[in-house]
């Protein structure tokens, strides 16, 4: 039932925007004039894909940082993320964190 609701709602959501950007009802098309409707339509995904990543990001990190460092897996640039996140006492990862919401809320303004 959820997943079915859920589903239809998010269906429902992207023919909305893609009406939208295909009738030119947006501010793509205000500020930038010149850009075909299929540009319009990949920054949409680009800039969804960016902040979909940022926030499942998010949500490995504060998962990560709850497991001891011989815990956090043997990949190489798991390990690198983590010596950058946990440097230190750990500085890192709130200036992540706060650079992850910037750059979500840029996003929903280009």
């Amino acid at each position: 039932g959820r997943v079915l609701m859920s589903i239809a709602i998010l269906a429902f959501c992207l023919a909305v925007v893609f009406v939208a950007l295909f009738n030119g009802d947006t501010m793509m098309t205000v500020k930038y004039p010149s850009l075909p409707n299929g540009v319009n339509i990949f920054l949409f995904f680009f800039f969804m894909a960016i902040v979909g990543m940022l926030e499942g990001m998010q949500i490995a990190f504060f998962a990560v940082a709850k497991l001891p460092a011989n815990e956090r897996g043997t990949s190489f640039f798991g390990q690198k993320t983590c010596e950058l996140l946990f440097k230190g006492n750990g500085q890192n990862l709130p200036g992540f964190m706060i650079g992850r919401q910037l750059t979500v809320v840029c996003s929903f303004f280009l």
